[in-house]
């Protein structure tokens, strides 16, 4: 039976707007070359570090082009767990960056020709190793739901977060991913008015069944509520 998604703790408060702080430019450590942001930038008194844009400031920065504007003055009030893996079951390659970035060779494997032309992004992807991509801003509407609903209101796109994690429905998700995806969801709710957290089984049953049965719900909301590490 699928789990439930988990009722979410009261979102942290904070005093005063998150600064803004200055970009840099670093070389990937693997995949094609992107632009990262300076790695000391972390968590502060004033709350995790996002620009203007929503780019979250330690996570790696490749800029997705599939993404548009969300409706004026919607605001993002949902955050959407994925699973992704290229070639499915397989983890590691580049394959998720190629299909976000439009560029995904039909060629290389078998699976890819049923993906020609597609053209789907997310707001972050986070690896097995629980390291932190990100594709489009927040203020940015991704293209990750689909045709989709959550209590009563439809495209969800427009309100919603979306963080894919790099793995299947049958394979447990490590460590190091539920300690990044709980650590991201505070931040991003520190910063957004997010309520509620749901699979894209959630809100989309029947067409959509990630991210699966292997991942623990119940411990993921443990971790959110925990106070994070200084």
């Amino acid at each position: 039976m699928r789990r439930a998604s988990p009722r979410l703790p009261p979102r942290p408060g904070r005093s005063r707007p998150d600064r803004v702080r200055a970009l840099s430019s670093k070389s990937a450590r693997r995949g094609p070359k992107r632009r990262a942001l300076d790695a000391q930038l972390q968590e502060s008194k004033d709350g995790p570090a996002f620009d203007e844009q929503g780019r979250l400031l330690r996570a790696y920065q490749i800029a997705s082009p599939n993404r548009d504007e969300r409706p004026a003055g919607m605001k993002c009030s949902l955050l959407v767990v994925h699973n992704i893996s290229l070639p499915p079951g397989q983890f590691g390659g580049p394959g998720v960056i190629d299909l976000f970035l439009n560029r995904l060779d039909p060629g290389v494997h078998p699976y890819y020709e049923g993906l020609r032309g597609l053209e789907v992004s997310s707001h972050f992807f986070v690896r097995r190793d629980g390291e932190l991509i990100q594709f489009v801003p927040c203020e940015l509407r991704a293209w990750h739901a689909g045709e989709s609903r959550w209590r009563g209101r439809q495209r969800c796109n427009d309100f919603s977060i979306g963080v894919e994690l790099e793995g299947s429905d049958e394979i447990a998700y490590t460590d190091a991913q539920y300690a990044e995806l709980s650590r991201l969801t505070r931040e991003l709710r520190w910063r957004y008015p997010i309520e509620d957290v749901a699979g894209h089984c959630h809100i989309a049953p029947g067409r959509k069944t990630d991210p699966g049965p292997s991942f623990d719900w119940g411990r993921y909301r443990s971790l959110i509520a925990a106070e994070p590490e200084r």
